[in-house]
């Protein structure tokens, strides 16, 4: 399959920080973007050629859109989405990437989980579910403490929790409620691995040439929600081996064109698959300074079939979020200047319209001679951003 004439009219659904990057990479080759989200003036809606606000959940609405613009393409970028109108929009011709059985298994963590466990005989954490406050309490009790419960459906983080004992699982499972997305109730209880490191490896399925990988992305986490991410993450060959070996297979079985974001927790001897997007995913923004081919670009050129000759690493590389602290409705910034004085600094704010304590506002960017220095130089720029309420 081969999409190399352009230009090409992509409908974006989800128009976050993610989608604008990508957005702009499409844009670089003249293609024409659509945006989609459930409100207005959203990142990607900012650089896009046009513009939708609905509700994805919405079968209705998603139908008017995709009537009203004719897409060549459907690339979802979040996980509420209506995607049984995506089986349906591929079976009129419409491609979806990476496919819409693909989006569909990857939007809820149980199916995913499934296919990877159940299906495909890869290592994950233990896990059960639960539909109940009752349901948890003896999952949890079952798979042992500490353990992480979230909802099958959510972003960033949203909803997670560490859980140390019982006393602490009617405080996660009202969290988890709160913090899913889309139409589910259900919740997922897993077993807490003690990783030395957590890795996402960026994987690049193409339609006619072969599955390749950029270099593993070491990231750290709070509240299930990323806050630095860091390339190339320092693990033993025999380990990246096995880890791309698990990626190829559970991308294999899943189809289609694009990136996508797999994660792993690494111990001393182990590759546990973690959770898989299939999307550009939010720890890979560090190849916007890392890599010749950022992430974005990489999505792109696998979707329309454009060759990939080769993936070049530019050194010790580092991101860091920029999170607002309070709930604002007009906000502005202030010490970019500062942030960029040191060198080999960028900074990426998103333009988010409005703030919430702990929503990702931008991120900070920066390379070093070692990931040690490049990690300090992304913090150091990060916390020197002040988000203001204007």
């Amino acid at each position: 399959m081969n999409f190399i004439k352009l230009p090409q009219k992509f409908m974006l659904l989800g128009s976050g920080e993610l989608g604008k990057e990508f957005v702009i990479a499409a844009k670089r080759l003249g293609n024409y973007v659509i945006a989609v989200d459930r409100y207005a003036n959203a990142p990607a809606m900012q650089v896009a050629d046009c513009y939708e606000v609905i509700s994805m959940l919405n079968a209705d609405e998603l139908e008017a859109v995709v009537q009203k613009h004719q897409p060549d393409f459907v690339i979802p970028e979040i996980e509420a989405i209506k995607t049984e109108k995506l089986i349906e929009f591929e079976q009129r011709g419409i491609t979806v990437i990476p496919t819409a059985s693909a989006t569909d298994y990857t939007m809820n963590r149980d199916r995913i989980r499934e296919l990877a466990h159940k299906k495909l005989g890869i290592r994950t954490a233990k896990y059960a579910y639960a539909t109940t406050l009752d349901e948890l309490i003896l999952a949890s009790e079952e798979i042992g403490f500490p353990n992480v419960i979230k909802p099958i459906m959510s972003s960033s983080g949203k909803g997670q929790s560490i859980v140390n004992n019982s006393n602490e699982v009617e405080t996660a499972w009202h969290y988890a409620i709160e913090g899913s997305r889309g139409d589910s109730q259900k919740i997922i209880v897993e077993e807490f691995i003690n990783f030395e490191i957590e890795i996402t490896l960026l994987t690049i399925k193409q339609w006619d040439a072969p599955t390749i990988f950029c270099s593993p992305i070491g990231h750290r986490q709070e509240r299930g929600d990323y806050q630095e991410s860091w390339q190339p993450a320092i693990i033993s060959d025999k380990l990246i081996s096995e880890a791309q070996a698990i990626a190829k297979k559970v991308t294999d079985a899943l189809g289609g064109a694009g990136i996508f974001g797999v994660e792993f927790f690494i111990t001393k001897e182990e590759v546990i698959f973690s959770e898989l997007s299939p999307r550009p995913h939010d720890t890979g923004m560090v190849t916007l300074i890392s890599q010749n081919l950022n992430e974005f670009e990489l999505h792109l050129r696998a979707v329309l079939g454009l060759p990939i000759p080769n993936i070049e690493q530019l050194g010790c590389s580092a991101s860091a979020v920029i999170l607002a602290k309070e709930h604002s409705k007009s906000i502005s910034y202030q010490g970019v200047a500062e942030a960029l004085s040191d060198k080999d600094v960028d900074i990426k704010l998103f333009g988010k319209p409005d703030s919430r304590p702990q929503r990702r506002m931008g991120v900070a960017l920066a390379k070093g001679v070692d990931i040690q220095e490049a990690r300090l130089k992304a913090t150091n720029a990060a916390s020197k951003i002040e988000i203001i309420s204007a």
